[in-house]
């Protein structure tokens, strides 16, 4: 069965619910897609049973704290397994040139030698770039850059076992140049960083991020089936998932999804 497993759903500046990060698994192994900006991230895969020992995949996104600095602790605690010969296999990292600089520079500052030793061996980084296409568990995934407006930034899309198209487009807007990647898809993960309606307090734009209704907007005339709202703010935490649906609602007749931290959804 396949599933993403949502280890947390913020923006960078959140307290109520960690930063944006997932895994996708096929039952067995964890695709893990960021890491957040802290060792919240063990403590999630924890309270989700996701064992450390089933995650040899992992991509990085883009190089902003709440994306890029839990990669840390997901390398400190499989260098751990690995010195207690539990960890089977490799550790694979995928991501731009500019992020393997930055990881490898952050553990080297931050950890022990008796873990870093394992980079470049045990565990590997993968340099992506625009519309690289690699196979990961049961699935071949096609990276590409979101054209970001701020920093390089990555995306993907994959073909699920079942046939379902899958789509995630970072935590910028969608743009026209990703068409091929987004359209008709069954699951498009997109940011959403606060309801329309709120836009003067949380001021999205500003910050090169969008509101619920531009998502929906975007789903709609892509044809998508199921919108999958992240990266959002926290002021909101307790209603987010009514008032995000009710707005949506309005620009998107297909499935709209706001998840929690630490709810599964089954693809």
């Amino acid at each position: 069965m396949e599933s993403i497993n949502i280890l947390g759903t913020g923006c960078a500046m959140v307290t109520k619910c960690y930063n944006t990060c997932f895994t996708i698994t096929n039952g067995e192994e964890h695709f893990l897609i960021d890491t957040g900006g802290g060792n919240t991230v063990l403590a999630n895969l924890e309270k989700l049973n996701i064992n450390i020992d089933k995650i040899h995949h992992v991509f990085i996104s883009h190089r902003h704290n709440d994306h890029i600095t839990g990669i840390v602790w997901i390398i400190r605690a499989v260098a751990q397994r690995i010195i207690n010969d539990k960890y089977d296999g490799i550790l694979n990292i995928y991501c731009h040139k500019e992020n393997i600089e930055a990881i490898k520079t952050i553990a080297d500052l931050l950890l022990a030698k008796k873990f870093n030793k394992y980079i470049g061996n045990r565990i590997i980084f993968n340099e992506i770039y625009d519309k690289y296409k690699t196979d990961i568990l049961d699935w071949n995934i096609e990276f590409f850059d979101i054209r970001s407006t701020k920093q390089l930034q990555f995306g993907f899309s994959t073909t699920l076992e079942n046939g379902k198209k899958l789509t995630f487009l970072g935590d910028e807007p969608y743009r026209e140049e990703l068409f091929e990647y987004a359209n008709n898809a069954d699951y498009l993960l997109h940011e959403a960083f606060c309801l329309y309606s709120q836009r003067d307090i949380f001021k999205p734009y500003e910050k090169h991020h969008a509101t619920v209704k531009d998502a929906c907007e975007t789903a709609a005339k892509l044809n998508v089936k199921n919108i999958i709202m992240y990266h959002t703010e926290d002021k909101n935490i307790v209603d987010r998932k009514k008032l995000y649906t009710e707005e949506g609602r309005e620009f998107f007749k297909g499935n709209i999804i706001v998840p929690d931290d630490l709810e599964i959804i089954e693809l």
